[in-house]
């Protein structure tokens, strides 16, 4: 009891003069195993904190505590889970301008974190307390610290970590775009009307009434519900690309897209269009950036929008990726998702347009084309490697290679039983060595070709790919995939031969015979034709000759020899 009540206070000395060498000597002093004591020393750190918080302490000493846990960690005498724990009841109790201190200190101490001695224990406390941080801010308002949140995971965790990649390559369907779809709710079409109304009337602003150095500057495009409507459409094709496989959707996408494209082509951004006022306004200042965490589809908003190039290129560029998806093979696409010549020829031509609107776009059109197009390109590396598996990039080294012993002169007494150079076991008679030895290494036998008992996709769907022939005129009765048996057989088979097996389909089968007829048509369009030689007299002479031969050797060959042995 006494040296528990002594931990605290030794602790808090240790906290004041921030060194760790008084917890050191009290930790030697303490009775019981190692677990004990460092649970003892966990309990004093916490305990520490709780009144600190109490306290409503200041950051500085909540990280003086965490950091002398982390001394205490690599000293040996605190748990590896201690400085992890004592972080996550920091920031569950604090507001969120403290939280965003604190994990300054956490994002600087990510060399720590993924040292041996802290990753394994800490990586789970970690995830955990991002993702709760994560769901307590808000995407819209405190898009920075998000984004922090994000870069620290992926420095922290190792590139080809299975629960940062989304492997079968999904898609956020819940980034839903909400705009106006009533046009009877719309008031650009009452705006259009109020301003020729004061043309008419002839109310005119003077030159100077309003303030400004020069007079507002205004889109050159008559902006009405129906271009509103198709522009803020778009944003469910680019959340869901799966829509443009669908004939009825692609052309919904189509003209939506010629649409707002044309009105990107007849309205072009210039670079002297904005006031000096404006561009001094628009400098970044300090640490000021630009964030379009979601979009504000508000009908006021549509021709400043318009006029914005960082809006315009955030569309553009959102064109590009969607027709790299389009235009790529991802490998987990279901087999429906295949472009028509039309529609590759569409995509090729709207992508040349994509990038000159770009190289338009002040400022630094051109520039930033070449960044875009050259990131990318490469995507499609990455695209590939998740393809592949998303296999590791750690290399393993190769074996290095052993010097060769030199050969004795006597055969010594291992060389009897396998364990000499030539690793051959010498079983007392030729023959039975030359048997035994055919394979010394039993595993290796039995993964010998010769033991492959398993047809080839070829062989196994012959008989059903002729049947299925229409000009074979087979009646569906005496079809081979009715049989039960020849049914599970080709399951099997597909299971382990075929890719089409695991492809996800729309289609829906009523029966196994039904299921085993759609394989077989697609086996036969992927598999080679079989190839019949024609034999002349000659060839089929020499064949028997040769056969007459063989029977010959190898009755010859039975009745000098021992039957062979099989390796099991």
């Amino acid at each position: 009891a006494d040296q528990l009540r002594a931990s605290p206070i030794c602790t808090k000395e240790a906290v004041k003069s921030k060194n760790i060498k008084p917890l050191t000597l009290v930790f030697s002093q303490l009775s019981g195993g190692e677990t004990e004591k460092k649970s003892t020393l966990d309990q004093a750190f916490r305990g520490i904190l709780e009144e600190k918080i109490l306290e409503q302490g200041e950051c500085e000493d909540f990280l003086s505590i965490i950091s002398l846990s982390i001394n205490g960690v690599t000293e040996g005498i605190c748990s590896a889970t201690t400085p992890f724990i004592l972080l996550g009841d920091v920031l569950d109790c604090l507001p969120l301008d403290q939280c965003d201190r604190i994990f300054t200190f956490v994002e600087k101490n990510v060399g720590t974190w993924k040292s041996a001695t802290f990753y394994s224990a800490g990586k789970n406390y970690l995830l955990r307390m991002c993702n709760d941080l994560l769901r307590r801010l808000s995407k819209s308002q405190n898009t920075v610290f998000c984004g922090r949140i994000q870069l620290f995971l992926a420095r922290l965790f190792p590139l080809s970590e299975k629960s940062g990649l989304n492997l079968q390559s999904q898609f956020n369907l819940e980034n839903i775009t909400v705009f106006n779809t009533n046009e009877q709710d719309s008031t650009l079409g009452l705006k259009n009307l109020q301003h020729t109304e004061d043309k008419e009337d002839g109310m005119e602003v003077e030159e100077g009434e309003t303030g400004d150095e020069e007079p507002p500057t205004t889109c050159s495009v008559p902006i009405d519900y129906n271009l509103y409507r198709k522009f803020w459409t778009l944003q469910d094709f680019f959340r869901n690309p799966l829509q443009c496989y669908e004939k009825i959707f692609w052309k919904t996408f189509l003209k939506h897209s010629d649409d707002v494209l044309d009105v990107f082509r007849s309205y072009k951004l210039d670079d002297m269009q904005a006031s000096k006022k404006k561009q001094e306004e628009l400098k970044p200042q300090g640490e000021a950036h630009v964030y379009f965490a979601k979009f504000l589809t508000s009908e006021k908003l549509m021709d400043l929008q318009l006029n914005d190039s960082n809006f315009r290129r955030h569309i553009l560029l959102q064109y590009l990726i969607l027709f790299q998806y389009l235009k790529g093979q991802v490998k987990f696409k279901s087999s429906y998702c295949v472009l028509t010549d039309e529609q590759s020829l569409w995509i090729e031509d709207t992508t040349k347009a994509v990038y000159q609107l770009l190289k338009e776009t002040p400022p630094d059109g051109e520039k930033f084309s070449r960044m875009v197009e050259h990131i990318l390109h490469s995507e499609e590396n990455w695209i590939a490697w998740k393809n592949e598996g998303c296999p590791s990039f750690v290399k393993e080294r190769p074996p290095e290679s052993k010097i060769p012993k030199p050969a004795r002169k006597r055969p010594a007494p291992e060389d009897f039983f396998g364990r000499g150079p030539n690793k051959k076991v010498l079983m007392g008679n030729e023959e039975l060595t030359r048997l035994w030895n055919l394979c010394p290494d039993n595993m290796e036998a039995c993964k010998s070709e010769s033991r492959e008992f398993m047809p080839s996709l070829e062989e196994f769907f012959e008989e059903a790919i002729e049947q299925a022939e229409p000009e074979n005129m087979v009646e569906e009765e005496y079809k081979v995939v009715n049989n039960s048996n020849y049914g599970w057989r080709a399951l099997r088979l597909l299971a382990r031969r075929s890719p089409h097996f695991f492809q996800p389909t729309n289609q829906q089968f009523k029966s196994l015979p039904e299921y085993l007829d759609n394989m077989v048509i697609k086996l036969a369009k992927e598999l080679p034709p079989p190839s019949e030689e024609i034999k002349t007299a000659d060839d089929e002479d020499e064949e028997e000759d040769n056969d007459d031969a063989l029977l010959k050797e190898s009755n010859e060959t039975n009745n000098s020899r021992l039957p062979d042995i099989i390796v099991w």
